[in-house]
C-alpha cells in the first residue's frame, strides 16, 4: 500500500487510530455485557467508557517491551481507566479482539468497495446506452468474427460487475462474524451472551464455532472475491488497451491537455491508465493464495496467518478501491470512434458475413459440407489478395446456382446482426 495507489477513506480503515478505536469498542461493549450479567460492577463498565482512551505512540512504546500488541493496548488503556481496568478483557483472549476487529475492518472496506462498484456500474451503463447500436467488429482469437455493437460489449462488462457486486455482498456477509469465546472457543471463562452483545453492537453475527480464532475459510472466500473483481477489472482494461492499438483505434483513454506519452517520442498516446490497472489487478490477486493457505491452521490456532493478514488486508482492499475508481474514470471519459469501428468492419471485404452466406446456401439446398467449402474458397482470396468477398461469391457458379445477386447482397446487412440488441439490453439492464 503506497500513497500513489491509495484513496484516503479506505486507508483510514487500516490506520492505527481506527484499529485501536475498534479494539476499545470491543472491550467496552464486552464490559457492558459482563456488567449486565453481574460478572463485573456496572460502575466499572461505565468507567471504561468515560475514562477509556489510548495513545498510539504509548502503545508502540509498551509493545517494544512486551512484544505483544494487545497487551500493550490493554496496558495503555489501563493507564487511562485506572483501577477499574482490572475488569477489562475478563475471560477473553487476544484473538477475540484481533479477529473481531478484522471482521469490522473488512466489512467497512466492503462497504466502500460496494460503493465503488455502484459508481462503475453507473458509468458502464451510461456508455452502453450511448453506444447501444454503434456497430463494431466482434473478434475471436483476436481475429475478425462477426458484427456486434459497442453497447453490447459494454453490457457484458456491466453484467459481470453486477455479478461481482452480488459476490462481494455475499463475501461481506460471510466475513462479518464476531468471536468473544476465550482461549479455545469454549466460553469457559466468559458467557456466550457477551459475544452476542458485542456482535450486535458492531453489526456482526456470532461465530458458531470459533476455536481460538474465526475459521479462515471465511477470509479465503473474501479475498478470492476480491481477486475475481480484480480479474474483471483487468479484462475490461485489456479490452480498452487492444482497442487503443494504432492498428485498431476504435476507442482510447482520454488524453488530457498537457499530457505527455513518452520522454522520447512526442507523438505517443499510450493506454497508461489501463496498463496500470492490469498491474494493480495482479497485486490484488496476489492476496488470494496466501489467504487460502491461512485456512489450515494448527489445532485451535497458530499465528502463521497473522503476518499475512496484516499485509493483505490493507493492500488488497486499498488497491482494489483505487483500481475501481480509476476504471470508473476511464469509462466516464473513454473516447469512442464509431468511424474507426466502421473502417475495421469494412476491412476484410465482407468476410464478417460468411456464416450468413453459409446458412443461406444450406437453406437453398446445398449440403453443409459443400456450402462450407464454397464459402471458404471464396473467403481465402480476400485474406491473401485483398479481393471483395461479395463479388467473388457472385462469380462462383456453384454459389450462383443457389443464390442470385440480389439474394447475396441481402446477406451483407449489418442490421441482421443487431436485431436482438434490445433483448440483450432487457436481460442485462431491465430496460431498452
Amino acid at each position: 500500500m503506497i500513497p500513489r495507489y491509495s484513496r484516503p477513506e479506505m486507508v483510514k480503515i487500516w490506520e492505527p487510530e481506527n484499529k485501536f478505536r475498534i479494539w476499545f469498542e470491543i472491550e467496552a461493549h464486552a464490559c457492558d455485557a459482563q456488567a449486565e450479567l453481574g460478572v463485573i460492577p456496572k460502575e466499572a463498565a461505565k468507567a471504561v467508557w468515560e475514562r477509556g482512551n489510548f495513545e498510539i505512540e504509548r502503545i508502540d512504546e509498551i509493545e517494544r517491551e512486551t512484544k505483544h500488541d494487545v497487551i500493550a493496548f490493554l496496558t495503555n488503556l489501563a493507564e487511562y481507566v485506572g483501577d477499574e481496568a482490572r475488569f477489562v478483557h475478563q475471560g477473553m483472549t487476544s484473538s477475540d479482539v484481533l479477529d473481531t476487529c478484522l471482521a469490522v475492518q473488512l466489512t467497512q472496506a466492503s462497504d466502500l468497495l460496494l460503493k465503488d462498484l455502484d459508481a462503475l456500474l453507473a458509468a458502464i451503463k451510461k456508455r452502453a446506452f450511448e453506444h447501444k447500436m454503434t456497430p463494431t467488429v466482434g473478434r475471436s482469437h483476436g481475429i475478425h468474427a462477426e458484427p456486434v455493437t459497442f453497447g453490447v460489449k459494454l453490457a457484458g462488462y456491466y453484467a459481470e460487475f453486477a455479478r461481482n457486486k452480488v459476490r462481494l455482498e455475499a463475501a461481506r456477509a460471510e466475513i462479518a462474524t464476531c468471536a468473544i469465546s476465550g482461549a479455545v472457543g469454549t466460553f469457559a471463562n466468559i458467557d456466550p451472551r457477551v459475544e452476542e452483545h458485542v456482535a450486535e453492537k458492531l453489526g456482526l453475527q456470532p461465530e458458531p464455532v470459533s476455536t481460538q480464532v474465526i475459521p479462515r475459510d471465511r477470509h479465503a472466500a473474501f479475498f478470492a472475491t476480491l481477486g475475481v473483481i480484480a480479474s474483471s477489472i483487468e479484462r475490461l482494461a485489456t479490452e480498452i488497451r487492444h482497442l487503443q492499438r494504432t492498428e485498431v483505434r476504435e476507442a482510447e483513454e482520454y488524453f488530457s491537455p498537457g499530457q505527455k506519452g513518452s520522454s522520447a517520442m512526442p507523438h505517443k498516446r499510450n493506454p497508461v491508465l489501463t496498463e496500470n490497472l492490469t498491474g494493480l489487478a495482479r497485486l490484488v490477486r496476489s492476496a488470494v493464495v496466501p489467504a487460502m493457505e491461512n485456512v489450515a491452521l494448527w489445532h485451535e490456532r497458530d499465528i502463521s496467518h497473522s503476518s499475512v493478514e496484516r499485509m493483505i488486508g490493507p493492500d488488497a482492499t486499498v488497491t482494489l478501491d483505487f483500481a475501481l475508481a480509476r476504471l470508473t474514470g476511464v469509462i466516464d471519459k473513454l473516447l469512442v470512434y464509431p468511424e474507426g469501428m466502421q473502417t475495421n468492419l469494412d476491412q476484410l471485404g465482407g468476410l464478417i458475413h460468411s456464416q450468413r452466406v453459409l446458412l443461406a446456401l444450406t437453406q437453398a439446398g446445398m449440403s453443409r459440407e459443400d456450402a462450407y467449402k464454397a464459402v471458404q474458397r471464396n473467403a481465402m482470396p480476400v485474406w491473401l489478395e485483398g479481393k471483395d468477398f461479395l463479388e467473388l461469391l457472385k462469380a462462383d457458379g456453384e454459389v450462383k446456382a443457389c443464390l442470385d445477386d440480389a439474394a447475396l447482397e441481402a446477406l451483407f446487412d449489418l442490421g441482421y446482426h443487431t436485431k436482438h440488441v434490445d433483448t440483450i439490453f432487457k436481460r442485462v439492464f431491465g430496460e431498452v
